[in-house]
């Protein structure tokens, strides 16, 4: 009778082999996107019609007319674009760690939501106001955060966008990216500045405020991150400034004369 042989030890990742880890997550997820997003400021820049003229729409409509086609795409465009996460899960399980190692799980309920409000709050009004200033100088696309048809799944699936965003890019750019490149030997905000110009480089598309706006954010982030060892309160703020912006824009626009 064959016995069970006992545990495996957990793998030591030596840097190179974090590197090359992190060039695989990154080249399926947000790496990606951010070279998209590089390529689509360029199509924006060549453009007969100036920046300013031109939008950048997050959440629009993917089957006009077709309502419940429409739901149906969205709600797999959200799922597909979360998925790198699980991939994150598993490539820690396999290195003997979890997503509590980066603070993405229900442990602290009470203090990351108070941490995430609190950031929201700052990100969300400040980066409004940047904004409409680099949106009149004209360097920016107008972003248009919602454009999804008056129908009854229109807020549910903004603000499952909002949730995605959150999700993605904090468990992805400040949690398991910081916690790795430190693994690798990066000191803090070397690995902290790399984050948070790969979180401008796929907000590209929108211009150079966008691009700016989000470095200025993962700045903050990162820093936030590094003091709390915990992305949970990142994906609080996250989530609130996006539901707040595409929720809002869908009330707001036509109706106050101050949003583009």
């Amino acid at each position: 009778m064959h016995t069970a042989s006992p545990l495996a030890p957990s793998p030591v990742l030596s840097p190179r082999l974090i590197h090359a880890e992190l060039f695989v997550v990154l080249s399926v997820s947000l790496g990606a996107s951010g070279l998209l997003a590089f390529v689509r400021l360029i199509g924006a820049l060549t453009a007969p019609r100036e920046l300013q003229g031109q939008q950048a729409v997050l959440v629009g409509s993917m089957a006009p007319g077709r309502p419940w086609l429409d739901l149906t795409l969205q709600l797999v465009q959200i799922a597909i674009a979360v998925a790198p996460v699980g991939l994150v899960a598993y490539l820690l399980a396999r290195s003997g760690e979890s997503m509590r190692t980066i603070g993405t799980d229900f442990r602290r309920p009470g203090s990351d939501l108070a941490r995430g409000a609190v950031l929201a709050a700052a990100i969300g009004g400040s980066g409004l106001a940047f904004y409409l200033a680099v949106w009149a100088l004209g360097v920016n696309l107008t972003v248009v955060p919602g454009a999804l048809p008056e129908v009854w799944w229109q807020v549910p699936v903004l603000l499952l966008a909002a949730a995605q965003n959150g999700v993605l890019e904090e468990v992805i750019v400040a949690g398991y990216l910081l916690h790795r490149l430190g693994q690798a030997g990066w000191g803090p905000w070397k690995a902290i500045v790399v984050s948070s110009l790969l979180r401008g480089s796929y907000h590209l598309y929108q211009g150079f405020g966008g691009f700016v706006g989000n470095v200025v954010m993962g700045l903050v982030f990162g820093w936030a991150y590094r003091r709390w060892g915990r992305a949970m309160p990142l994906i609080v703020a996250h989530t609130l400034i996006d539901a707040v912006a595409f929720v809002g824009y869908a009330f707001l626009h036509g109706r106050v004369s101050w949003l583009p």
